[in-house]
């Protein structure tokens, strides 16, 4: 194990309002699910004494790899005592293959303003266990449902990366095609007409895969019935652009979509690549930092843009307030030139 920090905590110096931390102590746990053996890393406000009297946790985890050890540094304190207080939850679903940490940043900064924060670890889809490409698709949707009703949340959210914006999609009402039933496996169909949650209150898909290769048509995602911040690279060869996320935009309801100019499939999600992704591994056939950096946009300067709009779309929609509308007319809270490179549409 190395002994040095991969930081998931920076802040950017032109990072818009909403970005980075807010008031509240944070603290963070693991848990576990009997449903398939789920893992959950859990970030809640904490109790300020509690957290001052602990050393701030670290992170022992896996590089992109599955079997490289790293360790990741933030601001969370490990079994802090939580704060009381009713605070709504927000589950975060990573990429396939990915895992519970890669999304780190947005646990602690959301726990930071007022959230329990759930990210999962999705067996046989992490790092360490990549396996069987429908179990995935089956369950992604019925993992997040299970991680609400064990934590037992009154509302909720999810935040989803690449095949965690799938399963987002899929909770939130968009069908999936006859085709993709066809093309993956019957048990499939089950997700044709899904059923809401009525707790879940918005999605904030990443980089969303899956209508590139037909898993939704118009149909299907007509069928969304709650709100959706996607966020986007205009280059991402993986879900697709043009092909792939403007049309789940133009395609579903009452859906938000900003744009990152010529980021690719990293944008706004990971945490920035450790040290040790800059190392090439007899594991893979590329360099793992490309699972976390970005050819063109800095991950510091993305992270914190998602954080903000993330931020004001869950004040807007899960926790009910009006004034974080303001946040999405003409880049509010970012300071002069700070919003280049961005476009965020919606519809009326």
């Amino acid at each position: 194990m190395t002994s040095s920090f991969n930081r998931i905590d920076a802040v950017a110096a032109d990072a818009p309002e909403l970005a980075g931390y807010g008031t509240l102590a944070v603290g963070v746990r693991t848990e576990a699910l009997a449903y398939r053996g789920l893992v959950i890393e859990l970030w809640y406000p904490a109790e300020c004494d509690s957290a001052l009297t602990k050393t701030p946790g670290v992170y022992d985890t896996l590089l992109r790899d599955g079997v490289t050890p790293i360790r990741l540094k933030g601001r969370a304190t490990r079994d802090a005592a939580a704060l009381a207080g009713d605070f709504p939850l927000v589950i975060l679903s990573h990429g396939y293959p990915g895992n519970r940490l890669l999304m780190a940043h947005l646990g602690e900064t959301l726990a930071s303003r007022g959230y329990r924060v759930a990210s999962l670890d999705h067996s046989l889809s992490t790092y360490a266990d990549k396996g069987d490409f429908l179990q995935t698709l089956i369950h992604r949707p019925l993992d997040t449902r299970h991680a609400a009703d064990h934590l037992g949340a009154q509302s909720y959210a999810i935040i989803g990366y690449s095949m965690g914006g799938y399963g987002a999609l899929v909770s939130g009402g968009a069908g999936v095609s006859d085709a993709a039933v066809a093309e993956h496996g019957a048990a499939l169909a089950q997700h044709m007409r899904p059923e809401v949650d009525p707790r879940l209150r918005a999605i904030v898909p990443i980089g969303p895969w899956g209508r590139q290769r037909g898993i939704w048509n118009a149909a299907g995602l007509a069928g969304l019935r709650v709100p959706a911040l996607i966020m986007a690279g205009s280059a991402d060869e993986v879900s697709g652009y043009a092909s792939g996320m403007r049309l789940i935009y133009d395609e579903a309801p009452g859906a938000m979509l900003l744009t990152f100019e010529g980021a690719g499939h990293n944008a706004a999600a990971p945490f920035p690549a450790p040290q040790e992704a800059f190392t090439p591994s007899a594991a893979l056939d590329f360099l793992p930092a490309e699972h976390y950096a970005d050819a063109v946009w800095d991950t510091v300067r993305m992270n914190g843009i998602a954080q903000h709009f993330a931020t004001a779309f869950l004040g807007l929609h899960l926790k009910q307030i009006p004034e974080m509308a303001q946040y999405f007319n003409d880049f509010k809270g970012f300071s002069p030139n700070a919003a280049l490179g961005l476009r965020l549409e919606q519809k009326p």
